[in-house]
């Protein structure tokens, strides 16, 4: 009986830890991944600022090529909209260009509904670099409890900037054909 009762104690003295330790994270998350590629922005830009292009890059469309897509607004650039429903590998949720500067800037809103909501902004900006054009894909927002919590086990920034790593990878190679 005293050994269950350790048990439970320590259990619970971990979980309260944990709870705590989560408590002090950080309240936003930023993301950031840059390649170059021997590709001018020109050339780049419409990959990212077309949605219809994506699928030649992203990562998170070879996860699921059963996925949902939908396109409304514009059909590129500012007031694009692109929403997918998938599996649980990519979720669902809603995309949205908010600014661009032709051909160095690409500002989405990133609105995430599942597996668990969240309200992000995605940017590319492409500067040239010699006869290469650096590449650099960023996510920044706001980090409720739930994320602090699972950020204590999961490191965040690993786990998207590997995607990050990917996307730009695929998108370095459609660029540089």
């Amino acid at each position: 009986m005293k050994l269950v009762k350790g048990i439970a104690l320590a259990l619970g003295i971990f979980v309260a830890a944990v709870l705590i330790f989560a408590a002090t994270r950080p309240d936003t998350l930023h993301v950031e991944r840059s390649t170059n590629m021997k590709a001018p922005a020109e050339k780049i830009f419409p990959l990212i600022s077309d949605f219809h292009n994506w699928g030649s890059w992203s990562p998170y469309e070879k996860r699921d090529p059963a996925m949902k897509k939908t396109y409304s607004g514009a059909p590129g650039g500012k007031g694009a909209v692109y929403e997918w429903a998938g599996n649980s590998d990519v979720g669902s949720g809603r995309m949205e260009i908010t600014d661009v500067s032709a051909p160095s800037r690409i500002v989405i809103k990133l609105d995430f509904i599942a597996p668990f909501e969240g309200h992000n902004v995605a940017e590319f900006t492409m500067t040239p670099s010699g006869d290469a054009t650096n590449v650099t894909w960023t996510m920044h927002g706001p980090t409720q409890y739930l994320g602090k919590v699972i950020g204590v086990f999961l490191n965040m920034d690993t786990m998207i900037g590997t995607d990050f790593e990917a996307g730009l990878a695929n998108l370095k190679a459609q660029a540089e054909r």
